[in-house]
This record gives C-alpha cells, structure tokens and sequence, in this order.
C-alpha cells in the first residue's frame, strides 16, 4: 500500500488464522523525540525509513560500476518490510485514498515510534535568522521553477487555470515556496512533495496535541487534501483550502515561537526528514541536468556513482557514531550528496573534493540550494567546504587530513595507483580516524613485504544492503579502517 493508501482490487484466498495472547510492556514515549534509526549488532540491520523519492533521478545505466548480476548475493537471515515509494510515473490527483488501514495514518505511526539515537548535546538545530520578526526571502529553487505549466507539465485533473498556482509555508518565517498543481513523469509531483512536507513538520516540529490538526486519521489537513485528490473526489478548489488552513496554522505556530521552542528541545533530525530535504536540494539542482554525469573517460578515476542515504546514515550515525563536534572528509565528493548530508544530520564540519567539472558545477548548484533550503526549513546545518580540483594536491584538504575524524573515499572504480596514493596520504591521519572505502585497502596477504596499509590500519569488513548505491541493485562489500 503505497502513500496514498490505494486499496487493491484483488482479494486475496481466506486463511486459517491463529490467535494467541501476548503480553506487550508499552514504553514511554517522549512528547517531542524525532524517529532515529534503530541500532543493530548485524551487518544486515533494517534500513532507516526512505523519504519519498529517495532515489530519482540517479544515474543507473551510464555508471561503469558493477551491474547488480555482478555483485555477490548473501541471504538475509530474516525478513525486510518493503519500503514503498512515491514513484513520479504514478500522479497523486485521482488516486485513492479512502483507505481506513490505521498502519497508514502517520499520527498513530508517530505515537508507535521511540527513540533509540543517544543526544550529541552540542548540536544545535535552530536556525539563527530563520525566526525573526520579518518574512525572509531564503533564494531557493522553487518547485514551480521546475515543474509548471510554463515548462509544458500539464494541469492536474480538474484545476482550472485561475487554481493552479499555490504556495507552502515551511517552519520558518521564510517565503513560502510556489508549486504548480502540474503532473509529468520525472519532474516534482507538487501533491506528494506537500503531502510529505505536512506530515514531516508535524512529526520533527510539533507535540503530539500540536500534531493531531496537521496528521490525525479524522479530518486533519492532510486527511483533507488526500480525500480532495482521490479519484472519488478529484476536488481542486477543497485542496486549496485544506492546504491554506494548513499555512494559516503552520505560521500561527511560528509566529508565536512554539516551533522554534520544540527545534531547540531537539538534537538531531530524523533520518526521513533528511532524506526528503537532500531529495529536494537534489530535485531541483542535479535531476534536471543529471546528464552531465554521464560523460566520463572509461578507464580513468573520473567515474561516478553515488551511496544513497541510508547508506551514509548507517556508517555516519550508526557505525562510526559520528557528532556534531568532528571533522567529516569526502575525497571524491561527486556532486556532494555526501558532504552535504553530513552536515545536516550531523551538523559537523563537512569537506569535499572534486576534480569533474561538470560534478563540481553541480555540487556548487546544491550547495547553494542546500543552504537556502536549510533555512527554510529553519534548520542550521554544519560547515560545509567543497573543494575542485585532485585531492591529491589540495593544500586545504591535505592540511584538513591532519583533523579528520572520518573519511570517505568511493574507491570502487579506483585505479591501483590512486589507491596506493591514498595509502600514503593515510600516514599523517591522526590516531583512531575512520576510513569508509569500497574496496580494502589492506592486502589479504597479511604478510606481504612492504604492505604499509598493515602496518598503519586495522580494518572491518561488512556488507551493504540492496538498493544502497545508485549503480547495483543487489548488496555490496564495504570496509571501515581505523588509523592505528
């Protein structure tokens, strides 16, 4: 059942059904904690939740990586949920969403959740110029930039001409942001991007009494705008008003500082508001121009491919439990989806470097859209550094080495030599620093001559989950190195 609560029109065979008692110790909830990602002694722990849209957009067929034929298949010991998505090719006007699962209804998920991340207190998340008294203009890359009927996206079912162009308040006394009630396959669907941006500010920014308008089952203002789009109803004009009682709210709470008093209560984001934050810089930066990616030299180290969100907050939060206070380094930073989300989700001084052009022009494009967005959503993020040019020879990033807490380094499609350069720059990593790879760099032959990756790191294998990088379906080999 997907976001829209779509009931099938298959019925399925009656089944025996076994009943037996249980007895379920409930736990206390706090009133304002953010869904953390649940920690797990198994390489093969289940998967932070997926925003919608997680993983549009990328580069599939052009990567020179491995195909997912090629990469080794483990069994999983237990079952996985499958995450479902909100794919573009399916639009949100004229669905079905008169479903009564209560497993659909984000409130009663929200009062199922618990906190399971430790506090990194340093973190503060309060945006410093997101909450004065006057309307910022945050400069971001409005949906309506992207898709709209003026770059040729037709009108949702039913939307007169005069109905089209609306807007949405973010928690922030930023501009809201324009969407079009537009739909075409591959460009930003406006109905799931504001139906998702309602249910993430009532789960991260409001209590639970402050969430039930925005959330609850009965007559929320989502459960409004997703009756007023099924394909029962296929109301517009309901839409719009479901959607402006909402941005009338929203602003009230904002206004009167209830929302900058609950961000200031927290110390981390969770993980499927980063997700949709990053998934929103990348749409409306990278998406459109993602055939710039394409162009590389076979054979070469200029090759992309990207590790998709969780992914990154597996390693970051859960493995190398990474805060707010460290060093974060990516040598060979793409466009930096990398660079950027650990400067949200862990608010660390981040750094990037590049030497594809047309990368680079694309990690500057996000950068500046992630900043704007950011505020908008009144969230302050780490420092963020992107460098152009070889790793190898930048004086900032050799000089940042010294401080590292942890690196990245893709090294999938990595010649030997640049492998065996890194190796080299990894004798002036300070004590304890973390090493993210793809490939090892230690040699299986313990007792090789002259092996200085042996001497200097002591590493751990694991595995990665299906879908976790953008070039293979099936999982993966990684490495975490630690300097000795």
């Amino acid at each position: 059942m997907g976001i829209f609560n779509n009931k099938s029109k298959l019925k399925a065979a009656p089944q025996d059904i076994r009943i037996e008692k249980v007895v379920v110790t409930s736990k206390p909830r706090p009133s304002l904690t953010p869904n953390g990602p649940r920690a797990s002694s198994s390489h093969f722990s289940a998967s932070p939740r997926l925003s919608p849209n997680a993983r549009l957009a990328r580069p599939k067929s052009a990567s020179p990586y491995p195909s997912s034929s090629d990469e080794r298949r483990h069994p999983v010991a237990r079952k996985r949920k499958t995450v479902t998505g909100t794919p573009r090719d399916s639009p949100a006007f004229g669905n079905d969403s008169e479903s009564e699962d209560e497993d659909s209804d984000p409130f009663r998920k929200r009062l199922r959740r618990s906190e399971s991340r430790s506090a990194d207190l340093n973190r503060k998340l309060r945006h410093k110029r997101a909450f004065g008294d006057e309307i910022r203009d945050s400069r971001i890359i409005n949906a309506a930039d992207i898709a709209s009927v003026a770059t040729k996206c037709p009108p949702v079912p039913g939307a007169k001409p005069e109905e089209v162009a609306i807007e949405l308040q973010y928690p922030s006394r930023c501009k809201r942001e324009k969407y079009e009630l537009v739909w075409q396959k591959d460009k930003i669907d406006a109905v799931k991007d504001i139906l998702s941006v309602v249910e993430h500010v009532a789960e991260t920014y409001l209590t639970d009494d402050e969430a039930k308008p925005f959330i609850d089952h009965n007559g929320s203002f989502r459960r409004q705008m997703e009756r007023a789009i099924s394909e029962k109803y296929r109301d517009v004009p309901v839409f719009r008003t479901a959607l402006q009682s909402y941005n009338d709210k929203l602003l009230e709470l904002v206004k009167n500082g209830t929302v900058a008093r609950n961000i200031e209560q927290l110390h981390h984001l969770p993980p499927s508001l980063v997700s949709f934050i990053l998934t929103q810089v990348y749409d409306r930066t990278v998406a459109p121009k993602v055939e710039m990616l394409t162009k590389y030299e076979a054979g070469s180290d200029n090759v992309y491919g990207e590790l998709l969100h969780p992914f990154i907050t597996k390693m970051l939060v859960e493995q190398t439990k990474m805060t707010s206070d460290q060093v974060f380094i990516d040598l060979g930073s793409g466009v930096g989806n990398v660079v950027l989300q650990a400067a949200l989700e862990i608010g660390c001084r981040s750094y990037g470097c590049e030497m594809m052009e047309n990368a680079c022009n694309l990690a500057e494009a996000q950068e500046k859209e992630f900043r704007s967005r950011c505020q908008l959503w009144g969230i302050a993020h780490g420092r963020v550094h992107l460098e152009r040019g070889d790793f190898r020879k930048s004086t900032k990033i050799l000089e940042k080495l010294k401080e590292a807490d942890v690196i990245l380094v893709n090294n999938k499609a990595f010649t030997a030599t640049l492998n065996d350069a890194l190796i080299n720059m990894f004798l002036d990593l300070k004590k304890g620093c973390k090493i993210i790879s793809l490939k090892s760099f230690v040699h299986e032959n313990k007792t090789a001559i002259n092996d200085v990756a042996n001497s200097i790191l002591d590493v751990q294998h694991y595995r990665y989950h299906e879908n976790w990088v953008s070039w293979a379906a099936a999982e993966g080999d990684y490495y975490i190195s630690i300097k000795k």
